[in-house]
Formats: C-alpha cells, structure tokens, sequence
C-alpha cells in the first residue's frame, strides 16, 4: 500500500470553530496569492494540531510536506503527535535519529539539522515557533517554491513582515479562557529582584545582571512556592543555567524534588525527566529552565509557573513563558494557574499583555514594536487590583472579569453602537459604525494595504476608548466623508506621534 493510502486514512478529531476558521482563511490567503502566512495562535489553540492538518491536507493531493521544529526538544514530541493522528508514514531529519527516512513525502525536521543539510523538496513547509527566526529557515522561505506556514503563539521578532506577507489569527487568550480552553492565571506579586542600576545591553538586562540580582532572593522563590505553590506541577524560569541550578539546590534542600532542563541537559537525561514529569502522580514538581521549557513545551497538569527571569522589552518571552501553566487539564481537576511573579514581569506588561490578552494582534509590525519597547519600573500604584472583582494586575480591562474602564476626558459614555460619538462637546460621528467606517476612509489613503485595518483599529479605539468588534473588517467597509471632529482628533494624535519620536530621538 501505497504512503498516500495512509494518509488518506488518517483521522483528526474535529476542528473546533475557531481552527476551522483559520484554516479557511490560509486556503483564501494561497489563493490571494500569498506564498509565505503566518498563524498567529495563543498557547492551547493546538498550533501543532493545525499544522498536521495543513500537512495533511497537501499529503492526500499527493504533495510533500515539511513540518519544521525548533528545538530538538519538540521533534519526538510532534512525531508521537503525528502518530496518534495517523500520520505515522514520516520520516524524520534529525542527526542519527531511527526514524530517519528521506523517501517519505512527510518529513518532521529540527532545524538546526537543517542548517548542515539540503533541503529536501516540498510543497507545503510548516515553521512551528516561527517567531525564532533560525538562519536554517529564514535564508531557505523567500526563495523555495513552497508555500509556507508559520506558526507562533508571538510573532513579535523584528522582520516578520519581510518573510510573510498575511497574518492570520487564530483566535485571542481571552477566547480560550472563556471556552475553557485555557485556564484563568491567579498572580502573586512575590518578593521581586532589585533591578534598579542593573546592566542593560539593547535596551535590556543583560542574563548575567539578572542573575546576579535574582541570586540574591534565591531563598524567598522557594519559601515562596512552599507557601503560595500549593505543591503543584511547576516549572521555575531563572535567568542563566547557573541561576537555575542554584534555584535547583534550595528546592531540593528544602525537600521538594526538583531538577534542572537546559541546553546542557542531555537527551537521554530529558527523555528519563520528561517520561516522569509527564505522570499525573509524577514524584518530579519543579523543572527549572532559562529557555528549553519556554516554547512549545506541553504538560497540560502544570499548576504553577515561577517568573524568576526579569525583562523590560521581550514581551514576547513573558508571554511564552507564562503560557506553559495556561492549558486546562479536566481528567486532573485542574482550574487555574497559580504565576509567582519574583521578576516583577506582570506589572511591567500588564498593558500590553491585557491588549493581546484580549485582541490578539493587528498586523506583524504591532507585535515587532511591543518587543522593543523599554517598559518603565512599575510603581506603587501600578498595584492596584480591578475595581468589580480585585484581580491584578488590572490596566484598563480585566483579564478575570471583563471590567473595563473607558476614558471620560475625551468622550461621552454611551452604551451600545447605534449612539452618536461625541468628542468633548462636538458629534463626530452617528453611531460607531459611521466612526468605523470614517477611520477606514482615512486609513485607506494614509497607509500601506497591509497596515490598513490595524491603522483603522487604533483610530476607532483612539476615540471611542475600546477597539472596534473583531468582526468589523476594513475590506467590506463603505468609505464616507470623515467629519471636522474626527480628522481633528487625528491630525492632533499624529502631531503627539511625531514629538514624542523627535524627543525619544533627542
């Protein structure tokens, strides 16, 4: 029997909505002629899932298919992934690895092997943690005749947009949270590192300053976990490999086994980690990582996630971090995840994050300049909980109940969206779908195409306070004539936009 047989047999459990969703946006995408996409799916979406599916897909139209992991970490995991959905006619390209087998159609990659090796032909390439950007990759996409997937809970890495040309999202946290996908994330503000004065390179701490100042509260993150951990499943990040086994040694003092997974962590001592910390009773309940466990990393029982890796721009790596304690996991009972934040982390993004919390991203720029901003030290008043149910950290919107604080300043609360926009004492515009469609009048004459709906998004929510439905696309939206008040409310934040670069620039 033939390998195209096998994978006509294959069985994937049903697509939930949102995956179907997405899928049937990168087949439009193809066929808008867009070689290289991107999927933009939050952590417990099933990334993975969606990419076996794509693969699928081109394997019964008899086509090759490359799925591309970055860490050798994730090859087996993908592999035992890909068996369970009956994919198991794979080969796999990795250095002296038993499955490896060229004539195969399928092909699960590591990347780094990839880099010494060439390329085999293929169709469909799919990129898991497209965000990293491995040289192995990036050089191979722009002039492979393959169309490209990649796949990344956080594409936020500088130049994205050169090497994909759509962006496609999947669904937000939020969504997941409420459909019980992911679990609602409880946070400790814990005993923080003295960040203050410490050595900065780009703009952010450098691994060796964070360590040393993280050293010095090495014994509060463990009585810490004793007391708040609750025992659960956890996986602790540190700032360097000696950092982490330095927090290894008062977790295991302190009788709690624990064990260190880095890069220098062999394979077989990840295999024999691995198999124990994946049993539901496991003995094993503190991993300890820089890196390794940030991305891609699946034990959905994991109940706690320690932050010991402080940050000022790298919104992405918090997010991925946090990401690894948010699957639900009913066979255990679990309900939520427990974050005991020692990095100060959560107050430092807690903007930011409630935006991608509950919006995703606009377009691939929107996530590259999240990732290089310098976040401020956060202040007493920052640690402020929510108003309706007391959650922190709380930033206009909570990301446990919903509450949201829209500005008062500027614009007359009005509920719904058949009521006229107001600014200051002036209508602007009919209701908010006249707004809408004023915001995307300008921005079709003032930005690139790809740019349009996010220029449009943030016009809106520049008004109105909150963003426009997820629903309202720019595509299908009438232009009109854009009212005094409106274009004035623009022209004023574009001017606000040009000083504040001209400063930061001075």
């Amino acid at each position: 029997m033939s390998d195209a047989a096998y994978y006509g047999s294959a069985r994937f459990p049903e697509p939930r909505p949102f995956q179907q969703s997405a899928h049937d946006s990168l087949r439009q995408g193809v066929r808008d002629g867009h070689k290289n996409q991107i999927l933009m799916s939050p952590t417990g979406s099933g990334k993975t899932y969606l990419g076996l599916r794509i693969a699928h897909e081109a394997l019964t139209k008899g086509k090759r298919a490359i799925f591309v992991c970055d860490r050798t970490t994730l090859i087996d995991q993908t592999s035992a992934t890909a068996d369970r959905y009956g994919l198991s006619a794979h080969g796999v390209i990795q250095a002296n690895h038993w499955r490896t087998d060229y004539s195969k159609p399928f092909q699960i990659a590591s990347a780094q092997t990839l880099a010494r090796r060439q390329w085999p032909d293929a169709d469909v390439i799919i990129v898991d943690e497209a965000h990293t950007k491995l040289k192995a990759w990036t050089d191979h996409i722009p002039t492979c005749r393959a169309v490209v997937i990649g796949l990344s809970a956080t594409p936020f890495s500088p130049g994205l947009g050169k090497l994909f040309t759509n962006l496609v999202n999947a669904t937000t946290m939020h969504e997941l949270t409420q459909s019980g996908v992911l679990v609602p994330m409880r946070v400790f503000s814990c005993t923080t590192a003295n960040m203050e004065g410490a050595e900065t390179a780009g703009g952010e701490w450098t691994d060796t300053a964070a360590a040393k100042r993280g050293m010095e509260i090495v014994g509060d993150v463990v009585s810490e976990w004793v007391k708040y951990g609750e025992n659960r499943k956890t996986i602790v990040f540190g700032a360097t490999i000696a950092h982490c086994e330095e927090l290894c040694r008062q977790f295991v003092s302190a009788g709690v086994m624990a064990s260190v997974f880095t890069s220098e962590t062999t394979p077989a001592e990840r295999q024999d980690l691995l198999k124990e910390y994946r049993k539901p009773d496991s003995t094993l309940r503190v991993l300890i990582s820089v890196e390794a466990l940030a991305k891609g990393f699946d034990v959905p029982d994991v109940g706690c996630v320690v932050d010991c890796r402080p940050l000022r721009k790298s919104l992405s790596t918090a997010i991925q971090m946090w990401g690894r304690g948010l699957r639900s996991s009913p066979e255990t009972g679990k309900t939520d995840c427990i974050l005991l934040d020692h990095s100060g982390n959560i107050l430092r993004f807690a903007e930011d994050y409630t935006r991608v919390f509950f919006d995703g991203l606009d377009a691939l720029d929107m996530g590259e300049s999240l990732d290089k901003a310098v976040r401020k030290e956060p202040e007493d008043g920052d640690k402020k909980g929510c108003p309706a149910c007391g959650y922190k950290p709380f930033v206009k919107r909570c990301m446990s109940c919903g509450f949201e604080i829209v500005k008062q300043s500027m614009v007359e609360a009005v509920p719904g969206h058949m009521r006229e926009v107001v600014i200051g004492k002036t209508k602007a515009a009919d209701n908010h779908q006249h707004l809408w469609q004023q915001a995307c009048a300008y921005a079709r004459a003032h930005g690139n195409p790809d740019k349009q709906q996010g220029r449009a998004a943030h016009i809106f929510k520049d008004i109105v306070g909150t963003w426009p439905p997820r629903h309202w696309n720019i595509e299908s939206t009438p232009g009109c004539e854009i009212t005094r008040p409106v274009l004035n409310k623009i022209r004023a934040k574009n001017i606000a936009f040009v000083k504040a670069r001209q400063k930061e620039a001075a």
